[in-house]
């Protein structure tokens, strides 16, 4: 773990570098609606299926390299995979705005470049986030791992409000292809400032190849661990649900209510940056009741929290209105105890060596969710109407969080499987 000076350096470098890839990853997800109806020229009747399906094809292929992407850094370095991640999104956000046109060179259309240049986006990000996160992990000790964590979170949730409260006003000013053009210079930043001022602290995986015994074992002894990656499968897709369903909501119903469609992606966002905004400031509250109450204890509340506002979304009936903004404060309360208390146990459970692996897996569980959840959420909008998808992430989210009650109600907060692990 880097000390003094060169810890605090580390420590703000890894809170801009955070904010810096969810502001691109939330605006890459955020202006897609409004680019494929604007700018590919997307019809109403099969928008929720074409934007999920998108979001689908990405989760699929990150679920598919996440977990090498963790087993490379804690063999290689987390540093390598974080600056490769950046220079591979913002290569693909450049090259977006002209999907029409590159579309119509290579003969394919400008539909199928799109989903290219979003499977590129993605796979960057993905090799980009998780290293964060296990970087926090590297950079702390038990005593100081959540507050460094909350701080990282903290910059995560800032980068996302950022996003939508104050971001997605830019398709206003300057238009959804310069929007784009934006996002990758955010990436190209991300990547200078992660090869010039982070270090890698963390111990070398010296197996050569992915430690699926161990991670298994680990998943077999931990229930908490179990609870860990369920919360994972239902709530990493939490921000992209509302973000994706809630902005096609708006741009796609906005001429019943003889409203334009920038601005209604303006007004979405608002609703969207409420959630990042509230999940901003309640950061702090989490990183109390962690340290007194527990992770376990936290992720129940954090889940049950998110459970009530997908609710709270499905009973609306017109987004257009004030109402909105109650699921959105009440989701985003729960999302920040979602981004801390889940991995934090996982840090806690897992040996060094293999945390680049393990959270690469539990980040495996995300993708399947998003996977799973978006591609079923996408199906409901377009058969049963819009609140359909918020209520099913809200069942899910209700169930983990029972889940959550039982792990609390039969184990201590702290498991052996760790020492287990190490003695065998």
């Amino acid at each position: 773990m880097p000390q003094n000076r060169e810890g605090v350096a580390h420590h703000n470098s890894l809170y801009l570098i955070a904010a810096i890839a969810t502001i691109f990853m939330t605006m890459a997800i955020a202006v897609q609606p409004l680019f494929l109806y604007e700018n590919l020229n997307i019809a109403r009747d099969n928008a929720g299926f074409i934007n999920s399906n998108i979001l689908v094809i990405t989760e699929v292929i990150d679920l598919l390299v996440i977990g090498y992407f963790g087993y490379l850094s804690d063999r290689f370095g987390r540093i390598p995979i974080i600056f490769a991640g950046f220079i591979i999104a913002g290569v693909a956000a450049s090259l977006t705005p002209f999907s029409a046109q590159i579309g119509a060179i290579a003969g394919v259309g400008g539909l199928a470049m799109f989903y290219f240049f979003r499977v590129a986006m993605s796979l960057g990000t993905t090799a980009v986030w998780p290293q964060l996160v296990t970087l926090a992990g590297d950079f702390s000790i038990p005593s100081t791992r959540v507050r460094l964590m909350a701080n990282a979170g903290f910059m995560m949730a800032f980068g996302a409000a950022l996003s939508y409260a104050v971001l997605m006003r830019i398709p206003q000013e300057i238009g959804v292809s310069e929007t784009m053009l934006f996002t990758a210079g955010l990436a190209f930043t991300g990547a200078w400032l992660s090869i010039i001022f982070m270090k890698d602290v963390g111990p070398r995986l010296k197996e050569p190849k992915i430690p699926f015994d161990r991670v298994a074992l680990l998943l077999r002894r931990e229930r908490k661990l179990r609870l860990a990656f369920l919360s994972s499968f239902t709530s990493r897709n939490d921000i992209v649900i509302i973000g994706l369903f809630l902005m096609i909501w708006h741009v796609y119903f906005a001429d019943l209510v003889g409203m334009d469609h920038a601005y209604v992606a303006g007004r979405a966002g608002m609703i969207i940056g409420v959630v990042g905004l509230t999940a901003l400031i309640s950061i702090p509250f989490w990183t109390a009741a962690i340290s007194r109450w527990g992770k376990v204890a936290a992720t129940m509340a954090s889940q049950a929290l998110i459970g009530a506002g997908f609710i709270g979304f499905a009973l609306i009936i017109n987004p257009f209105t004030l109402w909105p903004y109650i699921p959105a404060v009440l989701v985003g309360v729960g999302q920040a105890g979602c981004l801390l208390a889940p991995q934090i146990l996982l840090i806690d459970i897992v040996p060094e060596d293999i945390r680049g692996s393990t959270l690469g897996a539990f980040n495996i569980a995300g993708c399947a969710g998003i996977i799973v959840l978006l591609q079923t959420g996408g199906i409901l909008f377009d058969t049963w109407g819009p609140p359909a998808p918020f209520a099913m992430a809200g069942l899910a989210s209700f169930m983990v969080a029972m889940y959550a009650l039982y792990t609390m109600r039969t184990e201590g907060e702290v498991g052996e499987a760790k020492s287990a692990l190490e003695a065998s």
